[in-house]
């Protein structure tokens, strides 16, 4: 039984709540290090020292200057012993100046970092990883929390970890750029999700892998059974919960809602049943506004029209492109369908198909 394999093999972690379950729990920052903060106290700075040094020697609109200079402690900071050093940093690695301007103003706590302990080790590290310091330069400007600790001492050891058990660099990359913080979190948390994804069957070859990693990771254990027991109430047993995770662990990633949501439109159709959904879970992937409804209309007012007599399987309906499915279903029916052409807007429900009376 699932139930007793996930309680036999999960053994509980404590994380903070968070309201998104792209990311881990485990990977809380202080808000006193965030640049601003909400309720808007912090005022803009226009003649501070850092301010003018930032605009007129490194070439910082007003704007990103004024917003590193807002940061109290930054504005206070001795501009030879601690802002000059750390840009410097950058210049010397051959940031351009307008790469260095976007990652500070992104993040001015970069200004407040160590330049041996924390900067140097880390574009190291990310370097080594990306290729070059013009491709850390395109990732920091969206991931500057990777410039707030050591990346030797869990970015590198996580990494190596997932090269060990098959994960290719490239899908390492591509979980930096879009969960960057599962990769932040410590080594030992990580050996963690990868001894769970292992107990819940999912072979290491797969390319489905690490994104059972990633959504362990993005989860407590409370909130997992909370999923197992929805996917229940959708007509899943134990064994079909098991396979669901092997083969597309993102499902459980999606809200319950969702979830319900999408099987709900499947079998309103009277073409899909319930075991169309469990034997392709990850059809409830897929958007029911964007994909679901403009596709089922479609086969509806073919089939009003007689114009075909199978309906695609759920597979090919959820994975079949924009274009392909204009040329199927569409582009040989045009005149009989009407004059409102299939386009992909179209098919991502932001237009309605009009057939002939």
């Amino acid at each position: 039984m699932i139930t007793a394999l996930v309680r036999q093999n999960l053994t509980r972690l404590s994380f903070k709540n968070s309201s998104s379950l792209c990311e881990p729990h485990h990977v809380v920052f202080s808000l006193s290090l965030l640049p601003f903060s909400t309720s808007g106290e912090r005022k803009p700075v226009f003649d501070s020292p850092v301010y003018e040094f930032l605009l007129h020697k490194h070439d910082f609109s007003p704007e990103a200057a004024s917003r590193v200079a807002s940061v109290a402690s930054i504005a206070l900071a001795n501009l030879e012993r601690s802002i000059k050093p750390k840009i410097k940093i950058f210049q010397d690695l051959g940031f351009p100046a307008n790469d260095i301007s976007e990652i500070i103003s992104n993040d001015p706590w970069i200004l407040r970092r160590s330049v041996n302990n924390i900067l140097i080790p880390s574009l190291s590290a990310l370097r080594s990883l990306l290729g070059s310091y013009a491709d850390v330069a395109k990732f920091l400007k969206t991931a500057g929390c990777f410039l707030r600790s050591n990346l030797d001492n869990n970015l590198v050891p996580n990494v190596e970890l997932l090269k060990n058990c098959g994960v290719a660099v490239k899908q390492i990359i591509l979980i930096m750029n879009h969960f960057p913080r599962l990769l932040l979190c410590k080594p030992e948390v990580m050996k963690t999700y990868v001894d769970k994804v292992d107990k819940m069957g999912v072979d290491r070859s797969s390319r489905m892998f690490i994104h059972g990693v990633r959504t362990i990771g993005s989860m407590s254990y409370k909130t997992l059974e909370l999923k197992f027991r929805t996917f229940r109430e959708l007509g899943f047993s134990e064994g079909d919960i098991a396979a669901a995770f092997r083969n597309a662990p993102l499902v459980f990633c999606r809200s319950e809602e969702k979830l319900k949501g999408v099987k709900e439109v499947l079998l309103a159709t009277g073409k899909y049943n319930e075991s169309c959904v469990v034997n392709y879970p990850a059809s409830l992937m897929y958007s029911i506004e964007k994909r679901y409804k403009p596709r089922l209309q479609v086969l509806e007012m073919l089939e009003s029209k007689n114009m075909i007599q199978c309906w695609p399987k759920v597979s090919t309906l959820c994975i079949m492109s924009n274009k392909r499915f204009y040329e199927k279903f569409i582009g040989p029916y045009l005149d009989e369908v009407g004059d409102v052409c299939m386009t992909k807007s179209a098919l991502s429900g932001t237009r309605k198909v009009k057939v002939k009376n």
